[in-house]
């Protein structure tokens, strides 16, 4: 479960970690209000699960309560990547000197966690590691040793960070481990003229297996998440908005992984993570169907199912039937593999919807779903 910046914030300051002064509010004119408590200028900014913010007009300094409440009004009902914006955050503004980036992340692979930093913060950090990589420090923690003020200070040096900020690694470290955290990032971390160190983002992601611990989460408020997600969840559905234009179905989240994987090396994005399971009944079927063709960012569907326990011949005649209760508006490619694949595949010959089109393997599949959403 993410959470939103203001709420990462909160855990930062409950364990220790400094961050400027900031108010939430989804009212303009109490946003005038916090400004003026705030001391007039004010940095606005939107409270919505995805980044990029900046780039897309979520994140703008206000001069006076004024254009606080002018910039509130703007920006609180504005879309960023598919989330609507229900809250901002007004915050004071920092005289920075220096910025950092630091996180603790989850490496599933390695069965660690992860510990990046970079001395040059406020930067997309996968830029920075792609184009200069010397220039992120990533170092893997032993869960049983933790983050001491040791290994705080080894994390600091491998990524050029001032001694300053060894207090705070740690600090974070608490945050992951105490909250059930799988990441945990700051970006950035800056150091201010006066020579403070402050957290001036934050983002915080919670194991969803541990909800049984972390309680205070239990109620947390759902309504300004993004609308795909939420309709998608009230179905029953696994589904994760992205920010791409194929969108994907598959059953098993394995699969749908590795198809996101191909769709990308393609050459397009997947426009999201949906599993439907074990079962693709028509009911199912029609349900995903729906949530991604309501996608506007989608240009084309790639369905990727390998029959199991549930056949192949099943799967098809669960797609035919929704197709009678969807008005498929987007090209669907479909890839059947496994189990009764060749009755599935006749099922759907025999159909000859005009938009669906079959490929045999599945990179054959995400090739075609790939130039039908470039040519769209």
């Amino acid at each position: 479960m993410d959470l939103y910046e203001h709420q990462a914030r909160g855990l930062f300051e409950e364990h220790g970690i400094l961050v400027p002064r900031a108010e939430v509010t989804d009212s303009p004119k109490k946003a005038r209000e916090i400004a003026r408590r705030l001391g007039g200028r004010v940095v606005v900014k939107a409270q919505v699960k995805t980044g990029g913010r900046g780039k897309a007009g979520g994140v703008r300094l206000a001069a006076d309560p004024a254009a606080a409440e002018l910039t509130a009004r703007q920006m609180l009902g504005m879309d960023i990547k598919g989330h609507t914006v229900g809250k901002v955050m007004l915050a004071q503004p920092v005289d920075i000197e220096a910025e950092f980036y630091v996180s603790y992340v989850l490496d599933r692979a390695a069965g660690r966690f992860l510990a990046i930093a970079s001395a040059e913060g406020g930067m997309e950090i996968e830029e920075v590691a792609a184009s200069r990589p010397e220039a992120v420090a990533r170092i893997h923690i032993d869960p049983a040793e933790g983050v001491t003020s040791a290994k705080a200070g080894e994390i600091a040096e491998a990524g050029g960070l001032p001694p300053q900020t060894v207090d705070v690694l740690v600090r974070l470290w608490q945050v992951l481990v105490r909250e059930d955290a799988v990441l945990v990032e700051v970006n950035p971390l800056v150091r201010t003229r006066q020579g403070q160190i402050l957290a001036l983002d934050g983002k915080v992601t919670l194991d969803d297996n541990a909800r049984f611990r972390q309680t205070r989460w239990g109620a947390q408020e759902k309504e300004h998440d993004d609308a795909l997600e939420a309709a998608a969840a009230a179905k029953g559905i696994d589904y994760v908005k992205l920010d791409g234009e194929v969108g994907i179905i598959g059953n098993g989240a394995g699969l749908v992984m590795s198809t996101l994987d191909v769709v990308a090396g393609c050459g397009a994005r997947p426009a999201n993570f949906l599993d439907i399971g074990g079962g693709a009944s028509a009911r199912t079927m029609a349900d995903g169907l729906s949530v991604i063709l309501s996608d506007p960012a989608v240009k084309s569907v790639f369905v990727n199912v390998f029959g199991g326990i549930t056949a192949c011949d099943t799967v098809a005649e669960g797609i035919v039937r929704a197709l009678d209760t969807v008005q498929l508006t987007k090209p669907l490619v479909v890839r059947l593999d496994g189990n009764n694949a060749a009755r599935g595949r006749a099922v759907l010959d025999e159909h000859a919807h005009p938009m669906v089109q079959q490929a045999t393997t599945m990179d054959g599949a995400a090739r075609r779903a790939a130039q039908l959403a470039t040519k769209a």
